[in-house]
């Protein structure tokens, strides 16, 4: 099939490819390489659509800070308290992801002092190699402490949990992706060592199950949060959903309210969030995307006194520094980005990922398309474009005449729909009229 390649080198402009556009992708590539990221003669979207949306800068603009900014995670039972980078790598598992495309991320991430989240398939020898920090996801499947009939295994997760590359620990309740539907590995991507690690059949289709087996309500997650936290020694513990049922969450927060046993973090994933494997009626119409899902989860959290406590993630589709402070305007503190990382690494995206053929050696264990990924290299790019993506977000905050992230609430933005009431507000026909 030839279309994706057709459709991208012949047809998409620099402006209209899905899920990311030739721009965006292009600017992941130049910052990874660090070299000139700036663009020539002006914007190439339209300034004057509805789904326009813009920072209102200040006259006072001020220099660029030097220090990245951090956000310390950990609630009142935490003791040991992470801190944070505002953009980090998004859940990518060891299988869906090359071994290659793991050490790359995890070397890059090391340097540049940002965390790494494991995914859902356990953590891997090539996670732990670089040594960089992790967050270590544990899905429905349990893979990495699970019983040999797919079960929560206390014991093994406490041994995982001690070691001090893991500062983190995310229950993933539901994916952006695919919500609702367990985590889908393909057949030709579960060889032998990544079914040994999972502790399932290799060469076999594996699908998480929907749904955890440990809880079945608000109270039970909160349970598991209290014994995660204790197993180990009181590391942060936050859940990953992608927010459905809106009654659902507010059960969440009264049963927090109720018991005080609070998550450290909660991520926050949009619809649009990216994967590597899944039905197209999930990918196209299961969850709410990002934006109203955060200012929900967030003002839910402020509405029941819970939000000083707890820290919330923002992921799906962030990839540039505008995108980084829109998402702490709308109510998250920090950011996971999965695809943005991809790119840095040599995604180009070919939509190739649920074949086992990416020819960029990411998303595949093809092992001669995975020898094309070189680790020194690309762990180099990743640093570079969190580097500089970084830079670009202490260089908008300068233009806002602030200093922090914190600093950043929703009156600096403005959308599309929103510049004719500004236009008729600020000048109104009765002053355009009467100007010579």
């Amino acid at each position: 099939m030839i279309s994706p390649e057709i459709q991208q080198y012949f047809i998409e402009t620099s402006t209209d490819g899905k899920p990311f556009s030739r721009n965006h992708r292009a600017l992941v590539y130049r910052r990874a390489k660090n070299v000139n990221d700036t663009h020539p003669f002006g914007t190439q979207i339209d300034i004057s659509g509805e789904n326009y949306e813009a920072i209102r800068h200040s006259i006072y603009a001020t220099p660029a800070v030097k220090n990245f900014p951090r956000v310390i995670v950990g609630t009142k039972d935490c003791k040991k308290p992470y801190s944070a980078s505002v953009l980090n790598v998004s859940a990518m598992s060891f299988g869906s992801l090359s071994k290659n495309a793991i050490m790359s991320l995890n070397k890059g991430a090391k340097k540049g002092h940002f965390y790494h989240n494991t995914g859902e398939g356990g953590i891997s020898p090539y996670h732990l190699k670089e040594g960089g920090d992790l967050v270590w996801q544990i899905g429905t499947g349990y893979f990495g402490c699970r019983t040999e009939n797919g079960d929560f295994d206390p014991e093994k997760f406490r041994i995982t949990a001690a070691n001090e590359q893991v500062k983190m620990i995310e229950i993933k309740i539901s994916q952006g992706a695919k919500p609702g539907h367990g985590g889908v590995l393909p057949g030709e991507k579960n060889t032998v060592e990544i079914s040994k690690i999972r502790g399932v059949k290799a060469h076999t289709t594996i699908i998480s199950p929907p749904s955890h087996r440990k809880f079945s309500n608000a109270n039970g997650l909160i349970d598991f949060i209290a014994e995660l936290r204790e197993l180990s020694g009181g590391k942060p513990i936050g859940f990953k959903l992608c927010l459905g049922r809106t009654e659902e969450f507010i059960d969440l927060c009264v049963a927090m309210r109720e018991t005080g046993i609070l998550p450290d973090f909660i991520t926050v994933d949009g619809a649009e969030g990216g994967t590597g494997a899944a039905p197209l009626e999930f990918s196209d119409s299961v969850g709410i995307p990002l934006e109203p899902a955060l200012i929900f989860v967030n003002r839910t959290l402020i509405k029941y006194e819970l939000r000083k406590d707890i820290k919330i993630i923002a992921s799906g589709k962030v990839l540039t520094a505008f995108s980084v402070l829109r998402m702490r305007a709308l109510g998250a503190d920090m950011c996971n980005s999965a695809r943005a990382f991809m790119f840095s690494i040599g995604c180009i995206q070919a939509l190739r990922c649920n074949t086992n053929d990416c020819p960029t050696g990411v998303a595949t264990q093809n092992e001669m398309l995975v020898k094309g990924l070189v680790v020194e290299d690309k762990a180099e790019r990743v640093y570079n474009f969190h580097h500089n993506t970084m830079h670009a977000v202490l260089e908008l905050l300068g233009a806002c005449g602030v200093k922090h992230t914190n600093e950043i609430n929703i009156s600096m933005f403005v959308k599309g729909d929103e510049m004719v009431a500004l236009t008729n507000k600020y000048f109104p026909d009765s002053v355009i009229n009467h100007v010579d």
